[in-house]
């Protein structure tokens, strides 16, 4: 079978798939309410149906590019980024509605309201109508620089909803786009073939889905984040640390970065306590790049009190469903849950703990890349809240530093089963979703099947037809 025909047809059938997830999201997706528009379109089943039998061949060619290879050829990567990200770009919001949340905050940061008080509620009014029920009081989890963003993106949309959640996306695949010109410096470094991590931190379909289709600011962050660890892989660890403090003061979980700063800059010392100076170094430069920034972005330090911003009591993290079980069985008891989850949570915390001190004891062996990426997959996965897209944090920095292959294959299969475990609304699923779902996922299995078996015989005759020149 030709390799570059095979490439050629992976990419068509991912760019197939990525198109039919745009179209039922027309159907199935975050959809706003109060466009009437958008109202007319709403025929859920169908949209399902479509959906995930996308996702089913987005997957499959994902995993049929990544058997061949994406070539060496990192030009060729770019392009079936470009390819599969399209049609998400022009999408409605899919998988989450956390993107009318941006714009709600960006709208009150505008309006001089303090965002780290109040919640969506405080604003009233149609965008604010547009985030879920649940988070209207809530307020917001995120740092400075992200909300300054947010109130940068939405001034000039004025009441257009569309053009904002456009502009947010635009945000978020900008971040997609630094990662990718990022990770081939920090996969060279550890050794690892640029277009083997690219196939998997960039053109993974999880990523696609939740940083494209969902607009997640969680992509700016990881962006950043990469490119912080690229400036101190390059000698420029002051500058790696004020990226890396951006991308803190985008969501807290970058912050980790810089420890893996401190450890590569201490490698470039001499003389007594490297790792000491460094870490001091690094911790001076975050100060004063913190109260710049904060300065600024003009929102004062409230992001560190709102931290702590309700979770979801549904939340599937294993903390959370450990502490559910576990006062269910103790209700007898008289034992209060909030008691029980809490106690959950604060042993998710201790766990993270013991992974990050194993990984600083092996850190010579594992080096800063990979002991990063460890323990950000640690705190997601003993953390309180666990969103698909949250696990692509600690992806990034294995993706580059991971060379074994068991260790990457656990990654991709991990990314395809998160991918299909949100439905496009962004809620919560029922039987009947479920088993449309399924529908679409076989069917979608079944059109790759098809594709390949047709793709033989054509194969078989180009590669007879070159044997006889």
């Amino acid at each position: 079978m030709s390799s570059d025909h095979a490439r050629a047809m992976a990419r068509a059938t991912g760019f197939a798939g990525s198109s039919l997830i745009a179209v039922g999201g027309l159907g199935a997706g975050a959809l706003p309410v109060g466009i009437p528009f958008f109202a007319g379109l709403e025929h859920v089943g169908i949209g399902l149906v479509a959906v995930y039998g996308g996702l089913a061949l987005l997957l499959l060619a994902w995993w049929w590019l990544g058997r061949l290879s994406p070539g060496g050829d990192i030009r060729a990567v770019w392009t079936t980024l470009a390819l599969w990200a399209a049609p998400l770009l022009i999408a409605p919001p899919m998988f989450s509605r956390d993107v009318y949340s941006y714009l709600a905050q960006g709208l009150m940061v505008g309006e001089g309201l303090d965002v780290y008080r109040a919640g969506p509620s405080a604003l009233g009014g149609f965008f604010a109508e547009q985030v879920p029920a649940i988070w209207q009081h809530t307020p917001s989890p995120y740092g400075p620089v992200f909300l300054l963003l947010s109130a940068v993106v939405v001034a000039p949309i004025g009441g257009h909803l569309l053009t904002g959640v456009i502009a947010m996306r635009l945000v978020a695949v900008a971040g997609l786009a630094l990662l990718a010109y990022v990770l081939p410096t920090l996969a060279r470094e550890a050794g690892v073939r640029p277009d083997k991590a690219l196939w998997l931190a960039v053109l993974n379909p999880l990523v696609l889905i939740h940083f494209v289709g969902g607009a997640h600011n969680d992509a700016l962050m990881v962006g950043l984040l990469a490119a912080g660890l690229a400036a101190a892989i390059r000698h420029r660890p002051v500058v790696g640390t004020v990226l890396i403090v951006t991308a803190t003061l985008i969501k807290a979980p970058a912050v980790l970065g810089l420890l893996a700063v401190a450890v590569i800059w201490a490698s470039r010392l001499d003389g007594r306590f490297p790792r000491l100076r460094a870490s001091a170094a690094v911790g001076a430069t975050a100060a004063a790049a913190t109260a710049v920034l904060t300065q600024i972005a003009g929102t004062g330090y409230g992001w560190t009190t709102a931290l702590d911003t309700p979770i979801s009591p549904q939340n599937l993290s294993l903390t959370s469903v450990l502490g559910r079980w576990t006062a269910d069985l103790l209700r007898e008891d008289g034992v209060g849950e909030v008691f029980v989850l809490d106690l959950w949570r604060w042993l998710g915390v201790l766990a993270t703990l013991i992974v990050a001190g194993l990984v600083w004891t092996c850190l010579d062996r594992l080096g800063p890349l990979y002991g990063l990426g460890i323990v950000l997959v640690a705190v997601v996965a003993f953390g309180p809240a666990l969103r698909p897209w949250y696990l692509i944090w600690g992806l990034v920095p294995l993706a580059a530093a991971a060379r074994h292959t068991w260790v990457r294959s656990v990654l991709a299969a991990a990314c395809a089963i998160l991918a299909l475990v949100v439905l496009p609304d962004g809620f919560a699923v029922d039987i009947r979703e479920f088993l449309l779902a399924t529908l679409g996922a076989l069917a979608g299995a079944a059109a790759f099947l098809g594709v390949r078996l047709a793709a033989a015989p054509a194969v078989s005759r180009l590669a007879t037809a070159r044997a006889t020149r």
